[in-house]
């Protein structure tokens, strides 16, 4: 059951200029093997994507979730696939 998958989450809330991007990268690495990115979106959410051990993609998603991030998560929205693979160690963009 934990096998690889990727991970598509797009943050809605006070989640740009506040360290989001940076606390969500230090808590992907924190939470081990993923890989991918944190992007600030024009819209003001902040995308997130992390590929690698399903169980870890969900230990992200549920920080990302409860609200013990920077700024306020208002809310999340996910889609979940299978990895594509290309990314070096996990971003900010």
């Amino acid at each position: 059951m934990n096998e690889d998958a990727r991970l598509v989450v797009w943050v809605r809330g006070r989640v740009q200029q506040v360290g989001f991007r940076w606390f969500t990268r230090a808590h992907a690495l924190e939470i081990g093997s993923l890989t991918g990115f944190a992007l600030n979106l024009d819209d003001g959410r902040v995308q997130v994507v992390a590929e690698g051990p399903r169980e870890n993609c969900h230990r992200l998603l549920d920080w990302l979730a409860t609200g013990d991030t920077p700024g306020q998560v208002d809310g999340v929205t996910e889609i979940w696939d299978t990895p594509r693979g290309g990314y070096e160690g996990f971003a900010i963009r």
